[in-house]
């Protein structure tokens, strides 16, 4: 272990006055420090010795929300800081904890009632937006009408007031039954300690604390199987929303695979079937189709077309903008939201903490790594010099030419070759952003293509034949960044992607995350043209993964030509 001249263990962060905090990756306890800082705080840069975090309000409200105190992060950072915290990142963190117990929702009769404490009440009541969505009573409480309960947590959260609603939640129709103690093999099935423990802290108990909230673990850490248990403990009727009718499918299997549920209880409301039972399966998809930009939403109505007593919004990060505004208005339902990440790229987190609840339950990806419930994964960036044809081209185009020409670089095609004959016995994923980039993949390779236009039929045959090892290359679209249960994949190649997203670059990593029956690692490869836009989106994109303790390897295409192995290309830089 290095120490300093002193001979201290030199600290690994430096806290500055405008709320970022700088992690020395070089220090001998980063990892840990790491971990417990991505509880109160966001990463925001990741180069390759020093990473960026800020301290936001929602960051610091998630924290709070899931039970950390405010002299907790305050002692955490003091103990790990080389120059102490300013008095003003002080003030913050404890302005921002002291605001989340100011302001709550409660019920009184058929009442909601928002209650605000003296001392910041007048400050509230005059922000912009606020006393229009209440009832102001004579004697001076405070009513809020049934369809401005989630207005109101909306407008508070973004005048930098987090509500706690502890107005209950309709009980909805029950529906009886059990998980199951066997799998569909008949093998024993026991939830892991972590799954349980998420349902547990969104259930409070059975409490008016739970109700609404998030669940964040990566793919294939089993996020299903905590909707399920969350649904046995409530045991009523439940809407899932998800992704696409793949995912629809995998929920639906695993419901009747897992408990005592019957087919007859269990129903899919997508393009092709529109049936409403007990438990019903849609897609954000169908609920946000519509005729034309003019009409209606054609299927909102299934949110108002049973007794929900529980709403599962699967992939929450990516909720449509439409289905927020209809979400506003079912606050009187509990709310489920799971996701591999917080990250929106729109923005829109605050409408998430607002609208669906605060994160009850989220744990390290690395940690579930050590434990081995998600397999160990490597992540290399492979840097390609743009084609020298295209030179000019890129040179001259506007920014949005400039991404597609480098994203789309012919010289990526070379590395790709290059790295599918080096996983010749391996189950690769080659994923992509651009449909004519991944047809001329397809067409080089003779692998099989699923995108948007390929038939779901289609889709389900080519993803069981890779199951079978009948197909060890597919090759996908963004159709796949999510609910692909393709357990043997352990390695991704990614050839392009949309833009800078860092909730992309998790799902994409957590298609291969699934743990190898022979307890082998997955490898995650990105190939980026060096020194482009490309190479720029490349970094941003890292930055969730790079929170949760992966570190991406470096390495020159023309070293994988020079005949450098595994040994000879890492380490060569890390990001």
């Amino acid at each position: 272990m290095k120490r300093s001249r002193d001979g201290r263990t030199p600290k690994a962060l430096i806290v500055q006055r405008d709320r970022t905090v700088l992690l020395d990756l070089h220090t001998p306890d980063a990892d840990q420090v790491r971990v417990g800082l991505s509880r109160f705080a966001e990463l925001v840069k990741s180069p390759e010795h020093i990473h960026t975090y800020r301290l936001s309000s929602l960051s610091l409200w998630h924290a709070a929300f899931a039970g950390m105190q405010e002299g907790e992060i305050i002692s955490f950072l003091e103990e790990h800081s080389v120059t102490g915290v300013p008095k003003d990142v002080v003030r913050y963190i404890r302005e921002m904890l002291d605001r989340t117990g100011r302001i709550g929702l409660k019920r009184q009769g058929e009442r909601i009632l928002l209650e605000i404490d003296p001392s910041v009440r007048e400050d509230v009541l005059e922000l912009e937006g606020v006393v229009s969505l209440l009832d102001i009573q004579p004697d001076g409480s405070l009513i809020v009408p049934t369809g401005n309960r989630g207005l109101i947590k909306k407008a508070l959260v973004r005048a930098g007031y987090p509500v706690d609603d502890l107005a209950g939640y309709e009980e909805g129709d029950s529906l009886s039954f059990r998980i199951l103690d066997t799998d569909a093999d008949g093998r024993p099935f026991r939830l892991r300690h972590y799954q349980e423990a998420a349902a547990q802290s969104f259930y409070c108990g059975g409490t008016e604390r739970g109700g609404a909230g998030l669940v964040v673990l990566p793919c294939g850490a089993g996020k299903t199987t905590v909707a399920i248990r969350t649904m046995e403990l409530y045991q009523v009727q439940t809407l899932v929303l998800t992704t696409n009718r793949t995912a629809v499918a995998q929920f639906k299997r695993e419901l009747l695979t897992r408990t005592s549920l019957r087919p007859e209880d269990v129903g899919e409301y997508t393009g092709s079937l529109k049936q409403i039972r007990p438990v019903t399966i849609s897609t954000y998809q169908i609920l946000t189709h519509r005729r034309s930009k003019k009409d209606e939403f054609t299927h909102f109505e299934l949110f108002r077309g049973a007794n929900w007593g529980l709403v599962i919004y699967d992939e929450v990060h990516l909720l449509p903008a439409p289905v927020f505004r209809v979400t506003a208005e079912l606050q009187a339902r509990r709310r489920l939201g799971l996701t591999a990440t917080l990250v929106r790229e729109d923005g829109q987190e605050d409408e998430v903490f607002s609208l669906i609840g605060p994160c009850r339950y989220e744990l390290p990806w690395r940690e579930l790594e050590k434990e081995g419930w998600i397999a160990t994964a490597r992540c290399m960036e492979v840097r390609v010099p743009l084609d020298p044809d295209l030179t000019e081209n890129y040179d001259l185009a506007d920014k949005r030419g400039r991404n597609r020409i480098a994203a789309e670089n012919p010289a990526k095609l070379k590395v790709l070759q290059k790295l599918l004959e080096k996983h010749a016995e391996d189950r690769v994923l080659v994923i992509g952003q651009y449909l004519r980039q991944l047809y001329r993949v397809a067409r080089l390779t003779g692998a099989p293509i699923i995108t948007s236009r390929t038939p779901n039929e289609e889709r389900e045959a080519l993803y069981e034949a890779f199951r079978l090892g009948d197909v060890p290359i597919l090759v996908v679209s963004k159709v796949a960044n999510f609910a692909i249960d393709l357990p043997d994949a352990n390695v991704a190649i990614q050839i392009s992607g949309t833009f800078g997203s860092r909730q992309e670059e998790a799902q994409r990593l957590g298609r291969i995350l699934r743990p190898k029956k022979n307890g082998g690692e997955a490898i995650f490869y990105t190939v980026v043209t060096a020194d482009t836009r490309d190479q720029d989106f490349a970094n941003h994109r890292q930055l969730f993964l790079a929170e949760q303790g992966y570190l991406y390897d470096i390495v020159e295409a023309k070293d994988l030509w020079r005949g450098a192995g595994d040994e000879g290309c890492l380490g060569v830089v890390r990001s």
